[in-house]
């Protein structure tokens, strides 16, 4: 009898050790969309949650995205489908965890930091921190040192530090992509982290293949959220990418942190932010977008340990430089990188437009020479191009003016030496050497 009951307890135990718990319940009580309003529990902003649907044996994901009343608000992360009311919301793991370390490499993420790359399993360390704070402004480490990023025009006219935050404002179609492929490839970071946030799924592949390459995909880790991804996982794919630096800057590391694009990350918060009942303000966006954008960028940087380099791509809808999140945005940075349609639809890549682009750190990285160089180009780059209507049309007479004497006689020179393949990558002592060389 003894043994029996004892047979009985151990068949117990051991059911109960293998039910589910949870810690908190909620209940779906109305779908709006991907909103999701649930009774229940207690949460707060940007936990994530799974809603169990008993009657079709499925779950998701969903990010607790505000509060209405006693209700909570969900967006789902992914489909919708099969969610009804009564559908319990349940807590299961620390969803905030951030997968670290050298194993990362070379390896895809979705935002929740699922492998999609299909090479087996990750075995990296966990850490928490997805929502890091940005360092102490008083102990980031000065600026001093360059960042080579391999492109000529860059690192000669638009020089970069270690450190840096710097965007690319550019329309579509003018080579946003081969440009961070390229840098990608070129730079003297140790690490590149890569976020992918609501591109064409069609383009992942391309540009891991065909733009990053063997060689830029062994020290790289790639997040990718496409654009038929919801908006939170947008967002999370851009906070883990920027987390994934954080603990690669904090063993030493010098990183790059290429994102493309900030402008889906603000069309992200923007529909989170309508679908929870913002305010909509300047063309659509909520005053969440202006309120999360720096705390992203400052999460980059400098701090004790290490150095992120982040270069973000801002996507302007029709090629307008001032609209809302590139005015924005401009404010933020570092510095900005302009492409020129007009360059690129002459066939001039990459169609980088140095007299529209800026880097607010180039005297403290470049040395005296390099900077009256610098300023030599420009000069001359901006005579010419306000004389250039007059050159073509051979209204300007040779002689009237011997400074547009020299702009006319170096630019084919200059253009020449802008112009660069996106398989001819070019340290930056060597470029400045070549740009040098033109003058003497």
């Amino acid at each position: 009898m003894i043994d029996s009951l004892n047979k009985r307890f151990s068949l117990l135990e051991s059911g109960i050790r293998g039910t589910r718990t949870y810690d908190k319940i909620g209940t779906i009580r109305k779908v709006t969309g991907l909103i999701l309003e649930s009774e229940g529990p207690e949460v707060t902003i940007g936990q994530v949650w799974t809603v169990v649907s008993e009657r079709h044996g499925k779950e998701m994901e969903a990010e607790v995205v505000g509060f209405k009343e006693n209700t909570v608000l969900l967006m789902a992360l992914d489909s919708v489908h099969s969610i009804h009311p009564g559908c319990k919301v349940v807590s299961r793991k620390n969803s905030n965890s951030v997968p670290c370390g050298n194993p990362l490499l070379g390896r895809v993420l979705a935002g929740m930091g699922r492998l999609i790359d299909g090479k087996g399993p990750l075995v990296a360390e966990q850490r928490e921190g997805f929502h890091r704070e940005p360092p102490n402004p008083l102990h980031r480490n000065l600026i001093t040192e360059a960042f080579s990023t391999g492109i000529k025009s860059i690192d000669t006219c638009i020089p970069l530090g270690i450190g840096q935050r710097v965007g690319i404002f550019a329309g579509s179609g003018v080579g946003k992509s081969i440009l961070l492929g390229m840098i990608a490839r070129g730079s003297s970071s140790d690490i590149n982290v890569i976020s992918l946030v609501g591109e064409r799924g069609r383009e992942l592949r391309e540009f891991v293949e065909n733009d990053l390459g063997p060689e830029g995909l062994a020290k790289s880790v790639l997040v990718v959220s496409t654009s038929d991804q919801t908006a939170p996982m947008r967002l999370r794919a851009s906070n883990l990418a920027t987390a994934i630096a954080e603990g690669f800057r904090d063993e030493g590391k010098n990183v790059l942190l290429l994102m493309d694009s900030l402008t889906r990350f603000a069309m992200a918060q923007r529909e989170i932010g309508l679908a929870a009942g913002e305010p909509p303000a300047s063309r659509g966006y909520v005053p969440s977008v202006f309120s999360v954008l720096p705390k992203l960028l400052e999460r980059t940087g400098t701090n004790d340990s290490g150095a992120i380099t982040a270069i973000y791509t801002v996507l302007v809808e029709g090629d307008d430089m001032n609209e809302p999140v590139a005015d924005a945005v401009r404010g933020c940075l570092d510095g900005h990188i302009v492409l020129s349609r007009k360059l690129a639809n002459a066939n001039h890549f990459p169609a980088i437009d140095i007299l529209r682009s800026v880097s607010r750190l180039d005297r403290a990285v470049c040395t005296e020479s390099e900077i009256s160089l610098i300023s030599h180009v420009r000069d001359l780059l901006s005579l010419y191009k306000q004389n250039e209507d007059l050159i073509n049309v051979g209204a300007y007479i040779k002689g009237s003016n011997p400074k547009i004497d020299m702009a006319i006689e170096k630019f084919p020179e200059i253009e020449g030496f802008l112009r660069q393949r996106y398989d001819q990558l070019c340290p930056r002592n060597k470029s400045i050497d070549q740009l040098t060389g033109i003058f003497s």
